[in-house]
């Protein structure tokens, strides 16, 4: 009853292993499915296209659990898409990771007492290359373990010959377009890596640190200003106020005294300045603040570099040659012994931004560097999500999106390192500069040199979406599939590599975005919702789960708590869960091919099917257009909840139950059964395969005989629906859980029988009977047949006779006992609830854990007393 017709070949192999083992399943099916070309795309193609584009992860890196949370959406995303017939690409591809790549090779250099400067550049980066001939690309490996149906042979690598073209294309062209400039600016620099570094890659953390105020002047000359950092004073060339703070008003325009330094500096006034922060005055320092920076272009004040790249102190004088920690114990006792230091505060706790590589401070300084001027590329940026040509999901991201590239500032892309793309620009002995393209020769003769640096890494990311498909040449591939249809990724990076495509894509490709849709995810985290991290105990290897319980388990507890934008809390107890999941779907499958279930022939007529079969159906029906619409809008964490409480409770708890009595008596109703069950799971395969993959194609194919469930149609909804077999099975259901409920609370074992009454006449239930029966362990009435209880529950009644089945006095001391010790915790509870003198000094979670008990008292003395109730007489 789905529109689900792919013609299946007769007669499957329908044995199964009696257990589930995914490590046996897993990597002979993952690399059949490659053997098959399955995950490649064929840009001749007719079929409309879906791409995406993976997130390139780092040469360097391995796959953690944020790569598999990722690459599990993207999967799922492109196998049902494939299956729905499109044309369907997932882009592979690794990126350098410059700083990070080039750190790696570096420290296996220093093994050996070397350097990369004993190498020299040329034979540095053939070093690298070979490193990542051997070493690199790990990544790759772990993602054909978690069933990554990337398209291989499309690999890219953001160094290849083909990248590194376009890297070079759209910065002559932009250097053309005077959207590249050369500047000194202030920039975010690291000691140790010794090059500056993009705002992502500085992590931001409190530490405990010194807020030192100062006395700058003399007399009624003098000014305050605090600062964390006394070592810059030494490159201060102003003091700012705010310019109708009175306080200072009579200062502004004259000179103070710089202590230690012998030099005299402007106050001035400028409305950056926040005259209720401290003391309303603040020191600046143009080469070493970027907001100092800005305060000194507007008053053209000089900027006086007091630091080298190592963060070692260059000013001349009596800290010369000190680091910047040793210059600023050294110069704070300096200005104590003056009589300067009007007050400390250690430790004084604040926000300090860190290399993400290296872990060391960063230094603001200033520095001739190349920019990209984002201001009309921020601006074409922003205005495609705004008429609705790119969506971002969720949309209230989209005010993230606008607060950032709206107030985009100029874009450092220029890099300290040998490793990367070196930026194409040669400088001539007369002071000549030429950016070469990649058809361009480059000057040569005496004098002429290259720039020795490299681009920013996220410069070539930022081209991932069109460069990957051939650009700058007009590929069958590019025009086929630019744009990418949607972009998955974490809203972290949606400024720094988003925002760099989109401004980047709308250039290159004449104002066509680079995606239509922008789905953004969370983070992954511990169950308790804590970031996951080394330095904290809790970081997890996500290889660790798959040998344990499977891919497939780790892929469905990822989808299962991915909601769009946020961030996805994970145990091992879930894992654990999931493992279990795919061992119901196992066991379901394998009862089900023992009992004939088939998927041969059309569905019978509904008239022929009984109301069970009907009720699955539409249910069935139902599901597959709940889960296309989740899909649609990203919901895989819903979408995962349908499947899983359809297939666990509907599917296997119920109409596999309830059909063993229809199998166990035969006959026609069997065979209709049978084929509807066949149908049932061939469809509820097909949706759960998108998410866990492996084991559905183990047990697609083997109920099927088809080739794969990779390429299999996926199943649309026929519109059958049967609201009244619907209502009749959810009666049945009531029936069964109310009478289980009483048997669990009376203490009846599970599989122990009892003489049963049923009154079904006139209701709907009366076919049921032998069901129901079954299912509770219902034996028919005897002779002797007394009802000790009776159960009325959905139009219908059940008498019981449990007279035999238990021991009623040792039932009823024992409930008696359950009641006495359920009332001894109320009273308690509620002694201490009503004693002021406890409230009064109790924390409120222990006043709260009270609550709770006294709670959880009261229900169970109302149900112990319902049981009691119920008991026959002794």
């Amino acid at each position: 009853m789905t529109e689900n017709a792919q013609q299946q070949p007769p007669a499957p192999d329908t044995e199964l292993p009696t257990q589930y083992a995914p490590a046996d399943v897993e990597g002979p099916l993952y690399e059949r499915w490659v053997e098959r070309g399955y995950f490649e795309a064929d840009e001749k193609s007719d079929k409309p296209p879906y791409t995406i584009v993976i997130p390139p992860p780092n040469v360097t890196g391995s796959l953690h659990l944020g790569h598999a949370f990722e690459h599990t959406l993207i999967d799922a995303l492109t196998r049902r898409k494939r299956m729905q017939g499109y044309e369907t690409l997932w882009q592979p591809g690794m990126d350098h990771a410059g700083i990070a790549t080039q750190n790696v090779v570096e420290r296996e250099l220093g093994k050996d007492g070397k350097s990369r400067h004993d190498l020299g550049r040329e034979a540095f980066v053939e070093r690298v290359w070979q490193w990542k001939a051997e070493s690199g690309g790990q990544i790759s490996g772990q993602m054909r373990r978690l069933g990554d149906g990337v398209a291989w042979s499309r690999e890219r690598f953001t160094m290849d010959e083909g990248l590194s073209q376009a890297v070079q294309t759209i910065f002559k062209r932009l250097y053309d377009d005077e959207l590249i400039y050369r500047a000194e600016r202030i920039i975010n620099w690291c000691p140790r890596c010794l090059t500056a570094i993009s705002d992502i890659e500085v992590e931001y953390q409190d530490d405990d640190g010194e807020l030192v105020s100062i006395r700058y002047g003399e007399g009624d000359d003098s000014i305050v200003v605090a600062t964390t950092r006394a070592e810059t004073m030494l490159g201060d060339t102003a003091v700012a106020v705010h310019p109708e703070d009175e306080r200072y008003r009579h200062l502004v325009g004259r000179e103070i005294e710089l202590p230690l330094t012998g030099r005299r500096i402007p106050v001035v006034a400028d409305e950056h300045v926040d005259p209720e922060f401290g003391t309303g005055a603040v020191k600046v320092t143009p080469a070493h603040d970027p907001n100092d920076f800005e305060i000194g272009q507007r008053h053209d004040l000089p900027s006086l570099t007091v630091m080298d790249e190592h963060a070692v102190i260059t000013a001349h004088g009596p800290f010369q040659g000190l680091d910047r920690l040793e210059a600023r114990s050294a110069i704070v006792a300096a200005l104590r012994a003056d009589g300067r230091i009007v007050a400390e505060k250690r430790p004084y706790v604040h926000s300090v931004g860190h290399c993400s590589r290296c872990k060391t401070t960063i230094e603001p300084r200033l520095s001739m560097q190349w920019w990209v001027k984002v201001g009309p590329l921020a601006k074409a940026a922003g205005d495609a999500v705004r008429d609705g040509r790119v969506k971002i999901h969720p949309q209230e991201m989209e005010k993230r999106y606008f607060d950032w590239v709206d107030n985009l500032h100029d874009w450092c892309i220029s890099r300290q390192l040998w490793w990367g793309h070196r930026i194409p620009v040669w400088y001539g002995p007369n002071g000549e500069v030429v950016c070469v393209g990649p058809d361009e020769e480059p000057p040569s003769g005496e004098g002429w040199r290259q720039d020795t640096d490299v681009l920013d890494t996220w410069f070539s990311s930022g081209l991932w979406p069109f460069s990957t498909l051939g650009w700058p040449e007009q590929t069958e591939s590019l025009a086929k599939f630019y744009p990418n249809s949607v972009l998955v990724t974490g809203y972290d990076i949606l400024f720094f590599w988003v925002a760099r495509m989109m401004m980047f894509g709308l250039y290159a490709m004449d104002g066509t975005p680079p995606f239509h849709t922008i789905a953004l995810h969370g983070m992954v985290r511990d169950q308790f919702g804590k970031k996951m991290s080394k330095s904290f105990g809790n970081a997890v290897n996500p290889l660790d789960w798959m040998d344990k319980y499977g891919s497939d388990a780790l892929r469905f507890t990822l989808a299962r708590g991915a909601n769009p934008g946020v961030d996805v809390p994970i145990g091992e107890d879930w894992v654990q869960g999931s493992r279990n999941f795919a061992n119901k779907i196992w066991n379901a499958t394998r009862f089900a091919l023992m009992n004939g279930a088939t998927v041969d022939g059309p569905l019978p007529d509904p008239s022929a099917m009984s109301s069970t079969d009907r009720w699955i159906l539409s249910r069935l029906n139902s599901v597959v257009a709940e889960v296309d619409a989740f899909y649609e809008d990203f919901q895989f964490a819903k979408l995962s909840d349908a499947l899983f409480h359809f297939a666990w409770d509907e599917v296997f708890d119920w109409y596999v139950e309830l059909s063993k009595t229809t199998f166990q008596a035969g006959g026609e109703a069997a065979e209709v059964s049978k084929r509807v069950l066949g149908e049932v799971l061939d469809v509820t395969l097909k949706l759960l395969h998108p998410v866990v993959p492996f084991v559905t194609e183990t047990l697609w194919t083997t109920l099927t005989g088809g080739e794969s469930i990779v390429i299999a149609e996926w199943p649309s909804d026929s519109g059958f629906r049967d609201q009244g077999a619907e209502r009749e099975i959810e009666s049945l259901q009531q029936v069964i859980t109310e009478v289980r409920r009483f048997r669990a609370d009376q203490g009846l074992q599970p599989g122990q029988r009892v003489p049963a009454r049923l009154a079904l006449d006139g209701t709907a239930l009366a076919p049921h009977e032998p069901a129901i029966r079954q299912l509770l362990r219902l034996q028919p009435e005897g002779e002797a047949f007394t009802a000790t209880a009776t159960l009325p529950v959905a139009g219908a009644e059940v008498a019981l006779d449990l007279s035999g089945a238990i021991d009623v006095a040792a039932e009823r001391k024992r409930l008696a006992k359950d009641l006495a010790a359920a009332e001894k915790e109320k009273a308690q509870a509620t002694a201490k609830l009503g004693n002021e003198a406890f409230l009064a000094k109790a924390p409120d979670q222990v006043v709260e854990k009270i609550r709770g008990r006294l709670a959880k008292a009261q229900e169970d003395i109302a149900r112990i007393a319902a049981q009691l109730e119920r008991l026959p007489q002794a």
